[in-house]
């Protein structure tokens, strides 16, 4: 992969830079083949892994519902293991599926760790934290891209200060510019209604401090449209989209056709080692199985895993779960 390249999915790839998740490839038509063989040994290959290093967040926004999942951290040798066993599988890892990955106190270690071992990583995060952990982040080898949720000021009830919450941002992003990353900053709190947005200015605040920033010449929302993005800088992107639904077995059932890039262009590890097919079962309700008892190879290639795949293949959801996601209509029927 080039190294400027966008990725796009917090769930959440390209310029636009959409869900920390899902790659925006025609349905069913994927740029690689993600099954690679040697002789007669044939492995499930991923342009993406999610591991998801806590479960714990320190905001509690409107738009992401609370994990049931215990809260836990991922032990660093729990971490190390986990990189050897998604090795032959992707070269490019995400380190959250719920959760603040900022959080963790060994962040530093974690990207350590990642560029020994050959990977590249890429951090969603809600900016809060980012001049506490700034020191453990600048001059990271391992570190390709940073994703800002800037909505989750305005998601979190208790947010005070917009102005020094994104100068903190702006400072690590300034300081980080000789190292090369990527960076996105996120506004995925629209409505439906765009004359609504328009109306109410919805972020104007937040845009209005970045065209300062970056001495544009332009209003951002007059060159984006929702689901699309603007470069502001060199390797700095800003996007903006709907709000994000996550899915859930007490949400509405579909009629279950379509296509989704679960297990094809992704799969993630929740924190306690359970392997689920995308970075939206953040329950794990799609539990393909738990690395504390069997290879992630074997996971990923396991029965209920085909099944999933090679159910989308024919154009349908095998899963409840995956019957009962907003996401999965973006790819169409």
């Amino acid at each position: 992969m080039a190294s400027d390249r966008i990725d796009s999915c917090s769930c959440k790839c390209q310029p636009m830079v959409r869900c920390e998740g899902l790659a925006s490839e025609q349905a069913g038509k994927s740029s690689y083949d993600h099954r690679h063989g040697i002789g007669d040994n044939i492995l499930r290959t991923f342009k993406k892994v999610y591991i998801e290093i806590t479960s714990i967040c320190n905001l509690a926004c409107t738009f992401c519902p609370p994990t049931e999942r215990k809260a836990n951290f991922i032990k660093v040798e729990d971490f190390a293991r986990r990189l050897d066993e998604i090795k032959p599988h992707t070269s490019y890892i995400y380190l959250h599926v719920k959760g603040e990955p900022l959080l963790h106190p060994k962040i530093d270690e974690l990207l350590d760790i990642s560029h020994e071992k050959g990977f590249k990583v890429n951090i969603t995060t809600n900016g809060t934290l980012i001049a506490k952990n700034r020191h453990k982040l600048l001059g990271k080898p391992a570190l390709r891209q940073m994703n800002f949720s800037l909505h989750s000021f305005d998601g979190h009830v208790g947010s005070t200060d917009r102005e020094g919450y994104l100068r903190d941002i702006l400072s690590f992003v300034r300081d980080a510019e000789e190292h090369k990353v990527i960076f996105s900053f996120r506004l995925w709190n629209l409505t439906q209604d765009n004359q609504t947005n328009l109306e109410k200015s919805r972020n104007r605040q937040t845009l209005e401090i970045l065209e300062q920033e970056f001495n544009l010449d332009y209003r951002i929302e007059e060159k984006v449209e929702p689901g699309g993005g603007v470069r502001v800088a060199e390797r700095v992107y800003l996007n903006q989209d709907y709000e994000f639904q996550w899915p859930s077995l007490s949400a509405p059932e579909d009629d279950g056709k379509g296509f989704c890039h679960a297990l094809r262009s992704q799969a993630a590890i929740l924190v306690d080692g359970t392997v689920v097919p995308c970075c939206l079962d953040g329950e794990g309700v799609i539990n393909l199985g738990n690395l504390h008892q069997k290879s992630f190879s074997d996971i990923v290639d396991g029965e209920r895993a085909n099944n999933l795949v090679d159910g989308f293949s024919r154009r349908e959801a095998v899963e409840e779960l995956c019957r009962k996601c907003g996401y999965r209509q973006r790819f169409g029927a």
